[in-house]
């Protein structure tokens, strides 16, 4: 799936028949990943959500921010990033493409500001997705613990620390058949950023 080194020592997390998902520590060095966590945090325009659940609206318990490749990549900053912003999305964007050879044309922020800001159990939505391209999910700022279960009952969830610097590729047929959250925590935690590229079908 991916075109990642092996002196990069991937952790497979899922491999087989239900898809593949690998985990790469350090694909960033700490002292990049910690210089591009301040300039997205600081450069973003991040929104505040709401969603309609249990027939109640509430607030998303995160920050968000969405961006196409292409404009970015185009050297025109989008309204809504700083020009030192944009220049890090390109950069990790240009990286994470050529470990893993995938024409990544989209790219989804979420700002995890305490234990309190979390993301549901979920797959990836198969229809806003090109079959078969992986998903890459680069995180930066603090740790956070993601769940990876199976959709199949009675199986056990699958635990990782997403550390800063790290990238984590989660395969276009694992969302079929696992889902990935991020719970709330009382336990201390930093300010989080997750990064993840997708490969959007184009417009006609």
């Amino acid at each position: 799936m991916t075109q990642i080194g092996l002196f990069d020592a991937p952790l497979s997390l899922i491999s087989g028949e239900h898809g593949e998902v690998s985990y790469h520590a350090g694909f960033l060095p700490p002292d990049l990943a910690d210089a591009c966590f301040r300039k997205l945090r600081d450069g973003v325009d991040w929104h505040a959500q709401r969603r309609v659940t249990y027939e109640r609206e509430v607030d998303v318990p995160r920050l968000t921010a969405h961006f196409p490749l292409e404009g970015l990549r185009a050297g025109s900053a989008p309204k809504g990033v700083a020009p030192d912003a944009a220049g890090v999305l390109v950069d990790m964007a240009a990286r994470v493409t050529a470990a893993l050879g995938t024409p990544f044309n989209s790219v989804g922020l979420n700002f995890y500001r305490d234990g309190n800001d979390s993301v549901a159990p979920h797959n990836d939505r198969l229809q806003d997705l090109v079959k078969g391209e992986p998903i890459a999910l680069l995180s930066l700022g603090g740790t956070r613990r993601m769940l990876i279960r199976p959709k199949t009952r009675g199986e056990p969830a699958i635990p990782i620390d997403l550390e800063a610097g790290s990238l984590l590729v989660m395969s276009w047929s694992s969302q079929l058949h696992y889902t990935h959250g991020i719970a709330k925590t009382k336990a201390p935690v930093g300010e989080r950023i997750s990064v993840a590229f997708r490969v959007r079908p184009r417009e006609d």
